[in-house]
């Protein structure tokens, strides 16, 4: 329990974090002198909550298919930036497909970050279980 709310915390802020510097980078580019307002900081950090929350509940159901996953993930993803988009009056500045693109660029990028780390921690598990195998035949002789 604890760990899951670290994870949500942890990740939320990460997103927070990409979906601002993605938004200012937009706001810079497409609305000259365009800035961003404090309470929209805090509206995505709650998106983000609701995002991460939603991703924990979906990771219970176990799926074998690693596209109808990622398909289903983004589906929730977009919608609740939808939702928070209508609640938060966030169209009259953004448009829906840059809150797509940016929602699959995140994921996207979150997915390959814990494909890295997943990586590593499998190359550091087998590398600790080489050392143990060996000192185990080393104990045996």
């Amino acid at each position: 329990m604890r760990n899951n709310i670290k994870k949500v915390a942890v990740d939320s802020l990460m997103c927070t974090g990409a979906a601002l510097v993605l938004l200012t980078i937009f706001v810079r580019i497409v609305i000259p002198g365009g800035t961003l307002l404090l309470n929209t900081v805090f509206e995505i950090l709650v998106a983000n909550i609701v995002i991460n929350l939603g991703l924990i509940l979906t990771r219970r159901f176990e799926n074998s298919y690693a596209i109808l996953e990622f398909l289903l993930d983004v589906s929730y993803i977009v919608a609740v930036l939808v939702v928070s988009g209508v609640i938060f009056g966030w169209y009259s500045t953004v448009p829906v497909w840059y809150l797509v693109v940016m929602a699959v660029a995140i994921y996207a990028f979150a997915v390959l970050t814990s494909l890295v780390r997943t990586r590593k921690d499998v190359r550091e598990i087998n590398e600790l279980l080489r050392k143990r195998k060996k000192e185990q035949s080393d104990t045996a002789s």
